[in-house]
């Protein structure tokens, strides 16, 4: 979840301040990391997921203040559009009973907010981008009411100095611009988060950034965005491009984009922050009382409140965390690549099998990055958001082949043995693999049954494209609601 902030006016002063403040915290993170003070028993995950409101007819419904008021659960929050609302389901050990709860734990919360959200005329929906959505639901009018939604979108705006520019390929190509930050609204996805120690932290991360495009091969579950069809996984560039703060003549210049994938692979997580220090200015340049130095000389945990907020403006894939959790410092990698949905089943069986990969990945001799290119894995990961498990990736002794063939190869054995080191109970992970397995061997992903079943419902009954995505997202929904696996449902309205 991101932080909130009270409305502000922002003067050069004010970035000055923030600045040098965040140069501060990176010299206090340094410290940190070299008096080993994020020792920890047993890691703990932690899972986030965001979704969309629909009315009956499927169709956007801007109406979260009203649902979240209905549900009243600490565990639910506004998110970035007025169709938008996420959840956070609090962390627990990884392997521990708790993790053999998590399916269960997440479809009661669900359960209980979509009776809530009833009452208000509305249904929750799990789902990468809602393909109902059009051009006219994403006015700066739908921003939800929220001090730091607001300064954020002015900020990216006044960083670019003009609009933004959609353009994507795909199957019907979509061309446009908007003139607020509304679009990136439209991209919601599951992140998967996992704590780690700070001399094993550039392993984890190395190795979440290997498995990004089987990930999103596997996981893919956004193909239509404004009635057009696009890629498998639509939100990997629709959320590059909607929040990307540069013009045409800094990107010539080479400027980072701040959705970014990385340009290398790393070795500390002080790597990722000072990197963030070094290629992108302030968004939210808003300064906290503390001062770090001070605190930790006092032998207290500093919170590096402006490094965590501005750590929270760069919107890399997988996502360095620094936290404080019950007084002690805390490291994690959070995992953003994967959209929400289609079940909570699936959801859970994507964690699982990144949970399980990264295990065995991090602890290898000759780890996968020694044998593979940064390009090489950042391409995968566009490679998989195009085609989905139609896609062809690049992996070491294999080379250039299926999807599917990268998964059943060489990752679900791993994937299954990663899990075993964690402790977690056999049947569950059989039951929760078996589901990626059948998702590899059907290629059957949320991507495809909607691409499958938008042209069934239009070659059955010459529907037009809006109305068959009304009736396309009302069956997804309830076929998300039985909790059957995605690779097991009928084609069809």
């Amino acid at each position: 979840m991101g932080r909130d902030v009270a409305a502000v006016t922002i003067s050069g002063e004010d970035r000055r301040r923030y600045r040098n403040k965040v140069l501060r915290c990176l010299d206090v993170l340094e410290r940190m990391l070299g008096e080993s003070q994020f020792d920890f028993e047993r890691s703990h995950i932690g899972l986030e997921i965001e979704l969309n409101l629909v009315d009956s007819l499927g169709d956007p419904l801007m109406r979260n203040a009203d649902v979240l008021k209905a549900i009243a659960d600490p565990a639910w929050a506004t998110e970035l559009g007025q169709f938008n609302l996420e959840i956070n389901i609090p962390p627990r050990e990884l392997g521990g009973e708790g993790t053999g709860e998590l399916e269960r734990e997440v479809r009661d919360h669900l359960n209980k907010a979509e009776h809530a959200a009833r009452g208000v005329g509305a249904s929750l929906v799990m789902i990468g981008i809602l393909p109902t959505l059009r051009r006219s639901d994403i006015g700066e009018e739908a921003l939800s009411p929220n001090a730091r939604y607001r300064l954020l979108n002015d900020q990216i705006f006044a960083a670019r100095g003009e609009e933004l520019h959609i353009d994507i390929e795909g199957p019907e190509p979509l061309s446009m611009h908007a003139d607020c930050i509304l679009p990136e609204a439209a991209c919601t996805s599951v992140q998967f988060h996992l704590q780690v120690s700070p001399e094993r932290f550039g392993a984890h991360w190395n190795a979440a950034q290997a498995i990004a495009g089987p990930q999103v091969a596997l996981g893919a579950n956004s193909p239509f965005l404004f009635g057009h069809r696009l890629w498998h996984e639509t939100r990997i560039t629709l959320f590059e491009q909607a929040t990307d703060t540069r013009p045409d003549e800094l990107k010539a210049q080479g400027v980072r984009p701040r959705v970014w994938f990385g340009e290398r692979w790393i070795t500390s997580v002080f790597d990722l922050f000072e990197e963030n220090t070094r290629y992108f200015p302030a968004l939210l340049p808003l300064c906290d009382e503390e001062d770090p130095v001070t605190t930790i000389d006092a032998g207290g945990i500093p919170e590096l409140g402006e490094l965590s907020l501005h750590n929270g403006t760069v919107y890399r894939w997988n996502r360095p965390i620094y936290a404080v959790v019950n007084g002690r410092p805390h490291l994690r990698v959070e995992n953003r690549v994967l959209p929400a949905g289609p079940t909570v089943a699936d959801v859970v069986a994507n964690g699982a099998f990144y949970y399980g990969v990264i295990r065995m990945l991090a602890d290898e001799e000759r780890p996968v990055w020694s044998r593979m290119s940064f390009s090489a894995a950042r391409d995968n990961l566009h490679r998989a958001a195009r085609d989905g498990m139609e896609s062809r990736l690049y992996w070491p002794g294999l080379g250039d082949v299926p999807a599917a063939e990268v998964v059943l190869r060489e990752l679900l054995p791993l994937a299954y043995e990663g899990l075993d080191r964690w402790g977690v109970d056999p049947s569950r992970r059989d039951r929760l693999l078996g589901i990626i397995e059948r998702r590899c061997v059907t290629g059957r992903t949320g991507a495809a049954w909607q691409i499958d079943t938008v042209q069934a419902i239009e070659d059955s009954f010459g529907t037009e494209r809006h109305e068959a995505l009304r009736l396309m997202t009302r069956s997804y929904t309830d076929l998300m609601n039985t909790n059957e696996p995605v690779h097991t449902w009928p084609i069809g309205p």
